[in-house]
């Protein structure tokens, strides 16, 4: 999940370079999330006290560790382990995706505005419906559901979503439609700039929805919403 609070390039704090041992960029990542230990913990579903302990380095740092950086966060597991590559690799690099490029972008059985669980771990090859193939949807990008109507009509009922995860250190584009998770909800909005730079508005497209104020610090995850498509396109 991702905390958005530096928003442009100037924001970004001066950060070490991550060039010591695997608990060290452990830390960076901390730092280059704006997370706590205990909430960068929550990010993971993992006890505050192991990862403290850990950081600390009075406990063991485990494999299973690494792989939830890897897979929930898109972390090169090369970086992380030996300090070589880049912490952050292209999407399209990732050969977890090898597969779907093949065959196209893949739909999975998620509906992004129901439940609070984060959607990094839902993402799941037992959740795969089917594939899209359509030249102006990259196969790296998630096709999910929509529910509800605050985004109508740039976003009717039961609709599909084509988005992509925004890495840790985007800033966000203003006006764009994003999957907003925070710890609670997730919501399909438009985000735009609060005059308190903590605080971001959640916009809908129907008035009947008033703007919700979130602060960033509480935003878990952001994924940008690439295409909006109809239902006929899945199959």
């Amino acid at each position: 999940m991702i905390d958005e609070k530096a928003l442009t390039p100037d924001t970004t704090p001066d950060l070490p370079e991550p060039t010591a041992d695997t608990v060290e960029r452990i830390k960076y990542l901390i730092r280059l999330s704006r997370h706590t230990q205990a909430s960068f913990a929550k990010l993971l579903g993992i006890d505050p006290a192991n990862l403290s302990r850990v950081l600390s380095r009075k406990g063991r740092l485990s494999e299973g560790l690494i792989n939830k950086l890897v897979a929930d966060m898109g972390v090169s597991k090369k970086w992380l382990t030996t300090g070589h590559d880049i912490p952050f690799p292209r999407r399209n690099d990732d050969e977890r995706h090898s597969d779907s490029s093949r065959r196209g972008t893949p739909v999975y059985d998620i509906d992004v505005t129901a439940g609070c669980k984060p959607l990094a771990r839902m993402f799941t090859d037992d959740r795969i419906i089917g594939y899209v193939n359509l030249p102006n949807v990259d196969p790296s990008y998630l096709v999910v559901k929509v529910t509800g109507d605050s985004m109508s009509p740039k976003i009717d009922n039961d609709s599909y979503i084509a988005i992509r995860p925004v890495r840790l250190d985007s800033p966000i584009a203003w006006g764009q439609v994003y999957v907003v998770v925070l710890e609670d909800f997730r919501f399909v909005k438009i985000i735009n700039p609060h005059p308190d730079h903590d605080k971001v508005y959640l916009h809908s497209v129907n008035p009947d929805y008033p703007d919700i104020e979130v602060r960033r610090n509480d935003i878990f995850a952001l994924y940008l919403v690439e295409i909006v498509m109809k239902y006929d396109y899945i199959g």
